[in-house]
């Protein structure tokens, strides 16, 4: 059973600086420490991955997990973690005021979603989102509805699998305006539509851009990603770019992997050679983009 007396990886977030941060938890207790482009950082896994818990709380059962669970959550866990989602729909009455987007990860894939507004860009930061534009604010349930009509209308999906996301990130183009014209010109199309509920106000145009945040711009192309962690497993590199939940380490053999730290969560990580080998399962990343990908 997965311990509750040690420090354990809870995930990667984004500080109100925009910077990565890393999250740990102790039964109740948590805490942060900050990671910084060029720096140095090795880890091993310890023991047994155990579930991270549900929405800060510790996981009632202590549950062991699988190593390739992105989630990080026993069903358990998994089903009480569902049930306070607003992306799920399990939530009508929220109060709190929302704001619809336009998220951009690379030619051609665009998503649309909606955000608590207080959480301000932690969300896209989150998803990865290299370039994104908000187009309106509301109640929660005008913000669905819109988020809706913008999907079947502008022919953009609400969820994009992170596989894509990843794979798309070496293609990205080097000029922040080839970045940003597809979101701009997919603003103006939203805005101009007929059908946006009256409670949602329509927001003006300005495409943020995160290829700097992420640390993306001039940084080596992944070759690879970190599948999954086992006991004494090891991961070593020099940070160079991070994006939603990924590190990018540059290897002492010259070789940039993605570590997704998804995966990371509820191991047990004591810190090692940040120039040794790594030692966890890598899968290969692919080439360019795939026929099928998209």
């Amino acid at each position: 059973m997965g311990g509750g007396n040690r420090w354990r990886f809870r995930g990667m977030g984004w500080a109100g600086d925009a910077s990565p941060v890393l999250r740990w938890g102790r039964g109740g207790e948590l805490r942060e420490s900050r990671v910084g482009y060029g720096k140095p950082l090795g880890f091993r896994a310890v023991g047994e991955r155990a579930c991270r818990g549900a929405r800060g709380n510790v996981c009632p059962v202590g549950a062991v997990v699988p190593g390739r669970s992105t989630g990080g959550l026993c069903p358990e866990c998994t089903r009480l973690d569902r049930a306070h989602s607003v992306a799920a729909d399990t939530i009508a009455d929220d109060p709190r005021p929302y704001r619809v987007y336009l998220a951009w990860f690379g030619p051609g894939m665009v998503k649309v979603g909606i955000t608590a507004e207080e959480r301000g860009a932690a969300r896209l930061l989150e998803q990865g989102a290299v370039v994104f534009s908000w187009l309106g604010r509301g109640p929660l349930m005008a913000a669905r509805r819109t988020e809706e009509l913008l999907r079947a209308a502008l022919g953009v999906p609400d969820r994009i699998p992170y596989a894509q996301k990843r794979a798309v990130r070496a293609l990205l183009p080097a000029r922040a305006g080839e970045r940003t014209a597809e979101i701009t010109q997919l603003h103006a199309r939203a805005v101009s539509l007929e059908g946006w509920p009256e409670a949602l106000k329509r927001l003006g145009s300005g495409a943020a851009d995160h290829m700097g945040v992420f640390g993306l711009e001039g940084a080596p192309a992944a070759s690879g990603v970190v599948r999954e962690l086992a006991d004494g497993a090891a991961v070593a590199g020099r940070l160079v770019a991070a994006a939603g939940p990924d590190l990018h380490l540059l290897g002492a053999d010259g070789r940039t992997l993605v570590v997704d730290t998804r995966v990371m969560a509820g191991w047990e990580l004591v810190g090692s050679d940040p120039l040794g080998a790594v030692t966890a399962p890598v899968d290969e990343l692919p080439r360019g983009v795939q026929d099928g990908l998209f």
